[in-house]
């Protein structure tokens, strides 16, 4: 099972940094490492460390009750990511944290802020381009929900909420963490991985 999951983890790690790689070899190779390029870099703390903190944790929080209200409405037989693990118990722990971090995480991370975010920045400023990200964004968790669920309000409420949620991270690593997108991959993976873990028993 661990194995399994690190090989798809992998592949899909892959395939998310094939255009980003392909787009840097063309580009920017000459002028910057493409780890340093997409933000997998050194943090460097811009302003109040302990009120970044706080306002994570609260923005979080948020998104997780959110999250969790709205998967009771949610018809039967609709799964959520990570649910393949359900019921398997404390053994399917370490296949949990390559799912949550390199799989989804660390994937999305380099796609959508390491590489969408800072090349559209470049072009049209931050705001236009952390809203872009963010959109995209929220639509690669509403649309699935919405073919599955066929709700005009799924599709919105899935799409708004991962949305605002990748907005802020676009916002905690550029404005606050020195564009590295570090901050946010832990933060997706450990929200990815508390929701599996949770549904482990």
């Amino acid at each position: 099972m661990i194995i399994q999951e690190l090989i798809n983890s992998l592949i899909q790690l892959l395939l998310f940094c094939l255009i980003p790689f392909v787009w840097w070899l063309c580009s920017a190779r000459k002028k910057k490492s493409f780890f340093s390029w997409i933000g997998l870099k050194k943090i460097t703390i811009v302003g109040n460390v302990w009120i970044t903190f706080a306002i994570t944790i609260a923005v979080s929080l948020a998104y997780a009750f959110s999250m969790n209200f709205l998967l009771r409405f949610m018809p039967d037989g609709i799964t959520m990511a990570g649910s393949a693990y359900a019921g398997k118990g404390a053994i399917a722990i370490p296949s949990v944290l390559i799912f949550a971090f390199i799989k989804t995480a660390l994937s999305e991370e380099i796609i959508f802020r390491g590489f969408l975010l800072k090349r559209l920045k470049s072009k049209f400023g931050f705001v236009v381009a952390n809203t872009v990200q963010a959109l995209l964004f929220g639509l690669l968790h509403g649309v699935p929900f919405a073919l599955a669920t066929k709700s005009i309000l799924v599709f919105v409420l899935y799409t708004i909420l991962p949305g605002l949620f990748g907005w802020y991270h676009g916002w905690l690593n550029e404005k606050r963490f020195s564009d590295s997108i570090l901050p946010s991959w832990m933060l997706h993976g450990t929200l990815n991985a508390i929701v599996a873990i949770i549904g482990l028993w």
